[in-house]
C-alpha cells in the first residue's frame, strides 16, 4: 500500500467530501429523512459538521451559511424545490432511530 502524507490524506478527504456534497446536490429526489433512516446522517448533519469544523478554527458561520454551502442554495429554496412530505411510516422510523442530537 502506498504511504500517504498527511497533506495527501487531507486533500483526498476534501475531494471525497466535495464529491459527496455534489452528489447530494444532484440528487434532490433523495430526501433527508431517507438519508437519516438509512445512514443516520443527512445534509443538515453535514452542514452542522461543517459549521463545527469552522468554529473549531475560529471561523464563525451561521446555520444558514453552512446549510447554503452544503445545499448549494439557501435552505428554504432547496426545500421549496425538493422537499416532499414524509410518510407516517418514515416519520415513525425516524423517531425510533433518531440520533440523540436531533
Amino acid at each position: 500500500m502506498t504511504e500517504l502524507s498527511d497533506d495527501q490524506k487531507r486533500d483526498f478527504e476534501a475531494a471525497a467530501f466535495r464529491r459527496l456534497v455534489q452528489h447530494l446536490r444532484e440528487r434532490g429526489d433523495v430526501q433527508n429523512i431517507d438519508l437519516m433512516n438509512l445512514a443516520g446522517f443527512c445534509r443538515n448533519c453535514l452542514s452542522n459538521w461543517y459549521r463545527e469544523a469552522a468554529d473549531a478554527e475560529g471561523v464563525a458561520l451561521s446555520k444558514d451559511q453552512s446549510r447554503e454551502i452544503i445545499y448549494g442554495m439557501p435552505y428554504a429554496e432547496w426545500q421549496a424545490l425538493n422537499q416532499t412530505e414524509a410518510s407516517e411510516a418514515k416519520k415513525a422510523e425516524f423517531e425510533a432511530r433518531r440520533p440523540k442530537d436531533h
